[in-house]
């Protein structure tokens, strides 16, 4: 579709995804754009629209890195290029990344077998080099490999992209016009990594009928006729295209004054930004904005309209924090008065008025909890059912760092950072024969292959090794693996005393936390009352996860057995779709079985049936107080699973001190 053609007011924030693009387009040093937003708004139309409106592009001909006559690369490797060599005028290309893709088909490939046995430097040009001077387009880039999205950020914030293999080194130049568009549902990019795309914009769907309506009526004219719907924006497209140029031709002349500079820093430094990428970014968009509207200065508006779209991501301090920026905050540090400042304190609604209803509040929760947390330890049985004893939502603990929690073994999952694995990067553990073309060599085990044939290959003394193709070894490298975390977490009456229950939620939130950071997938499943519930379907959004665990119920008896295997169902189920992802089962509970004929018996058989299955887990033992049944640690028996306290998930030496993990009567008890 046309770049102009769509109507932007149907997708909220299309509007200013439009003019990221069209900043990027006037100054690819911005370092590109990161689109967020939910499936079906129209972020790939866009981008494709954008590259049709880019400026025509001379390349030497014959040359597949795409060199400027006028500037040739002297490091070419297909050059170098004479002054009067032959050129073609082209379009700027758009490059798509799949989210399959490999480190060969991203950088380049080189020919080990030729450079080896030939002594001939091969090297396959990737997909960066086919981006040069053009787009280079990631869909749902925070689903690629973790090192795949270093080597393309690296390559973008550089402009060059370095290809060693054992010894042959090949350099390129490779600047292009980054856009990458992710899903938030699916799973979140690293704050590292975050920070490396310049600009981002977040877009969602109207929800206006006669706004959604105009998309579907332009989509159909589109689909019915693309050559008339085209020829329709055609002069609008080439006036914005015209307006791209002239605003490059501007873009050395602007001047940032220091006011303005003294402003982007202030404006970074109040929302705390880590490093200083974020002021160059907001004073490079600035720059762009100012040449975009034809002015040859910045000013106070740029850097206002910059910030709102440099800023946003760079916000995020852990994955359960949202996007964005505080207006209010915006404002102040821009130099703008507050236009509706706060009431004063100590008047209806104010700050005197809150912390006495606060206190009250503490103090029925004091109440509660002591009632909640005497009666669990009692062993007092809650009603029946899930409604009759169901409690108001706790809010988690704070966070803590936990310790690893690993699968057993060497995997050959997605690359992350949990479990041991066979990786395409690592360190080199063996060499073995190639069943492919090899591309990692392992030097010395060719070598040790090849020696002992030298003198029945009639190698000359002195003369250099008869190397033949059955020589090659190849490079077992190992790294580390994401895995499936299933989190299965005892929502039951006898969980539901406050202290304890905040405690466990914060538990398994900083586990939730760790492993986002290890790039696993993560699923929920809990149970209560009569039967158990998948709460979270295994994904690799750790917030939704968050989100999902925050609002957990609790209250009514205790169906071990149906927790464990609806556990064992969402495993055989993910087993089918991913086989190579191993997955370690986290079961977070006291123990008791008390809902059934037979609970201890049928939570026992469902354990054996996972032990089965060689699931590796992890069994979190939540009951607290004096006496102790030692069930949790029973259950770990049957599953074959390590048991755990609470107080032993955190990493650190003080792991018994996690605010919340004791019950605060055993304190009382002690003295």
């Amino acid at each position: 579709m046309s770049a102009v053609g769509y109507p932007f007011s149907a997708i909220v924030g299309l509007a200013d995804l439009r003019l990221a693009l069209l900043l990027n387009a006037v100054s690819p040093a911005i370092g590109g754009v990161l689109v967020r937003g939910e499936k079906g708004t129209a972020k790939s139309t866009m981008v494709r629209a954008l590259a049709a409106l880019l400026p025509e592009v001379d390349v030497v001909a014959g040359c597949r890195f795409a060199c400027d006559p006028a500037q040739p690369d002297p490091a070419c490797p297909d050059g170098p290029h004479e002054a009067s060599a032959p050129y073609e005028t082209r379009r700027a290309r758009l490059v798509e990344l799949p989210v399959g893709a490999t480190e060969d088909r991203l950088v380049g490939s080189l020919d080990l077998e030729r450079a080896l046995t030939e002594g001939v430097k091969a090297y396959e040009p990737g997909l960066l080099a086919a981006a040069h001077r053009g787009v280079l387009y990631v869909d749902e880039v925070n689903l690629l490999h973790d090192h795949l999205v270093d080597l393309l950020l690296d390559a973008a914030a550089m402009g060059i992209c370095h290809v060693e293999r054992e010894g042959v080194s090949v350099r390129h130049a490779a600047r292009f016009l980054l856009v990458g568009t992710m899903n938030p549902e699916e799973g979140e990019l690293r704050p590292q990594l975050l920070d490396r795309f310049g600009l981002t914009v977040e877009v969602r769907a109207s929800r206006d009928p006669g706004e959604r309506a105009e998309v579907v009526r332009r989509r159909l004219a589109y689909e019915a006729d693309p050559a008339g719907f085209a020829a329709r924006w055609r002069e609008a497209d080439e006036e914005l295209a015209r307006r791209i140029a002239d605003a490059r031709a501007l873009l050395p002349r602007v001047e940032l004054p220091d006011t303005e500079l003294e402003r982007i820093a202030r404006v970074c430094a109040a929302f705390e930004v880590d490093g200083l990428r974020a002021d160059l970014v907001t004073a490079r968009a600035a720059i762009a904005l100012a040449a975009w509207h034809g002015r040859d200065r910045v000013t106070a508006d740029d850097v206002r309209q910059a910030a709102l779209l440099a800023l946003p991501h760079r916000r995020r301090r852990n994955p359960f924090d949202a996007p964005g920026l505080d207006p209010e905050t915006l404002d102040e540090a821009l130099g703008e008065p507050d236009p509706d400042p706060e009431p004063p304190a100590g008047g209806p609604g104010g700050q005197d008025g809150d912390r006495a209803e606060g206190s009250a509040d503490h103090s029925a929760d004091h109440s509660a909890e002591q009632g909640a947390d005497h009666g669990a330890e009692q062993g007092a049985a809650p009603p029946p059912g899930p409604g009759a004893a169901e409690q108001a939502p706790v809010k988690p603990g704070e966070p803590f760092r936990a310790r690893l929690l690993s699968v057993p073994g060497v995997g050959s999952g997605r690359a992350g950072r949990r479990s041991r694995a066979e990786t395409s990067y690592g360190r080199t553990v063996r060499a073995r024969r190639p069943v492919q073309p090899v591309t990692r060599l392992h030097l010395t085990g060719t070598l040790r292959a090849a020696a002992p044939h030298q003198v029945a290959r009639g190698r000359a003394p002195g003369g250099g090794l008869v190397l033949r193709r059955e020589d090659l070894r190849e490079a077992v490298r190992e790294g580390r693996e994401g895995n499936l975390v299933l989190f299965v977490v005892d929502a039951s009456g006898s969980m539901g005393a406050r202290q304890r229950m905040r405690a466990v939620k914060g538990a398994v939130l900083s586990l939730l936390l760790d492993a986002y950071q290890r790039r696993d997938k993560v699923g929920l499943v809990t149970f209560r009352g009569s039967g158990a519930e998948i709460v979270l379907q295994p994904t690799s959004s750790v917030d939704v996860a968050a989100a999902r665990l925050e609002t957990l119920p609790t209250g009514g008896r205790t169906p071990l057995a149906a927790g464990l295997l609806t556990a064992h169902k969402v495993l055989y189920h993910e087993h089918l779709r991913d086989p190579r992802r191993r997955p370690l089962l986290v079961v977070v509970t006291d123990g008791r079985a008390t809902h059934g004929p037979d609970p201890v018996g049928e939570a026992r058989r469902a354990a054996r049936l996972l032990a089965a299955r060689r699931v590796a887990g992890v069994v979190v033992d939540c009951e607290t107080g004096p006496v102790r049944l030692g069930l949790a640690q029973r259950l770990a028996a049957d599953l074959g699973a390590l048991a755990l306290r609470l107080d032993e998930l955190a990493a650190d030496a003080l792991a018994g001190l996690v605010r919340g993990i004791k019950d605060p009567r055993d304190s009382r008890r002690a003295a």
